[in-house]
């Protein structure tokens, strides 16, 4: 599979196009993270209490997870360049919107309109990577990806917390402005790729979920999504913190230490997860990543300090930073030589929305039932079980198997 002649890159055999949608990747990341200070603070001025102000970020999540299977039949039908410039519209126009909400329900209403487009360009842009991904650049593609995200998510937070002095409304005006400006430049970097041409994408039909449920190594990628979702996504970032400031009594500081500790372990891993797993295979590089997830936060909850939080938040961090990428350029495998969109892409976006919007409300009972130790090894379990799907997978890298891979009607 190769990435149509327009997109001939010169750089490292990473074709240009895509080098366009991994700039675009950091800029949508950028501005997650440029909300991030200002949306709690916004929905409580309007007289709201915390669990009002809270639902206004589950119903973004919610709505993704609903409309990920809509977006796939989308994909299929129209073709994954105009999804994602459509998705890129609606959020841009959703966030202007919350900038000028005058209600909380107006608000609650704009941010789930958001969630729509998000699935619609996260979805159709995996699409597109896997595409124009050459088969021996996946790890490496999804690496630069994971990067770009993750570089957005940490520097996001930073300009929006300086922006907040501008008035809660500032950043969601800037975020919009800047998403106008990324679709503008993926429109025409895109434009001569023909990528809404289903007749130019791979052989056969789109693969079917039920179809790709046969192939071990799909089963396998959901299940590590998934627990993506509800570990780094999820747990991470709404229960990690709680037990810094209850169970330990460390000031909110301390749990902003510990996330960023996190984020040192992720960068470390992924750029060089990818590359390594284009030379090794996927599963060689998922399977530690994975174990290494399960130990550590498995054992957080059980730390009596916070030097040990900070430790197992790196090691948390390094073992998501291997996995994370590692099972998205498996999906490419699997996925590669078909057409694009359809159930099966969809459901992986899912399974990490639904372990994010699952994993906080679970595990926040149960650290508030039974406490926090109990609560990290279920967390921790979760990576476990991912990491035995995988230990059956089959192995998908060109390299590690000596063909482009295909879906085999046997593996099961």
């Amino acid at each position: 599979m190769t990435a149509p002649e327009p997109f001939a890159g010169r750089r490292a055999g990473i074709p240009s196009g895509i080098w366009v949608l991994l700039v675009a990747n950091v800029v949508i990341a950028l501005g997650y993270g440029l909300i991030a200070p200002a949306l709690p603070a916004f929905a409580r001025s309007f007289d709201v209490g915390i669990t009002a102000a809270s639902a206004v970020i589950s119903a973004f999540a919610v709505m993704r997870l609903v409309f990920a299977p809509a977006t796939g039949r989308l994909i299929t039908k129209l073709g994954e360049r105009r999804i994602y410039l459509a998705g890129l519209a609606i959020v841009s126009a959703s966030t202007l919107a919350c900038a000028f909400a005058q209600t909380y329900w107006q608000l609650l209403v704009f941010r789930a309109a958001g969630g729509i487009g998000s699935t619609m360009f996260t979805v159709s842009a995996m699409a597109l990577l896997i595409r124009m991904s050459p088969p021996d650049l996946r790890g490496r593609v999804s690496g630069y990806f994971s990067a770009g995200f993750l570089i957005g998510n940490i520097t996001g937070p930073l300009i929006g917390g300086a922006l907040v002095g501008f008035g809660l409304r500032m950043p969601f005006v800037v975020y919009s402005i800047a998403l106008l400006v990324a679709s503008a430049v993926v429109a025409v970097a895109l434009r001569g790729a023909r990528v809404g041409d289903l007749t130019a994408r791979g052989t056969g039909e789109v693969m079917t979920l039920r179809e790709a449920l046969r192939d071990s190594a799909y089963r396998a990628i959901l299940a590590s999504n998934f627990a993506q979702g509800w570990a780094s996504f999820g747990v991470r970032v709404a229960v990690v913190p709680l037990f810094v400031t209850d169970a330990l009594a460390a000031s909110p500081s301390m749990a902003g230490v510990a996330l960023a500790m996190f984020a040192v372990g992720n960068v470390a891993a992924i750029l060089g997860a990818g590359r390594l797993s284009d030379r090794l295979g996927r599963r060689p590089v998922v399977l530690p990543g994975l174990v290494i997830t399960a130990a550590a936060t498995a054992g957080l909850g059980y730390s009596p300090g916070l030097l040990v939080v900070f430790g197992l938040s790196v090691a948390a961090g390094l073992g998501s930073g291997l996995f994370a990428p590692t099972h998205q350029a498996a999906l490419a495998d699997v996925l590669g030589d078909r057409p694009q969109g359809g159930s099966a892409l969809a459901a992986y976006g899912m399974a990490s929305d639904l372990g994010a919007v699952s994993g906080p409300v679970v595990v926040g009972y149960i650290a508030a039932t039974f406490g926090f130790g109990p609560a990290f090894l279920l967390t921790g379990a979760v990576a476990a079980v991912a990491a035995l799907l995988w230990v059956f997978a089959r192995e998908t890298a060109p390299a590690a198997v000596g063909r482009a891979p295909r879906l085999s009607d046997g593996d099961a």
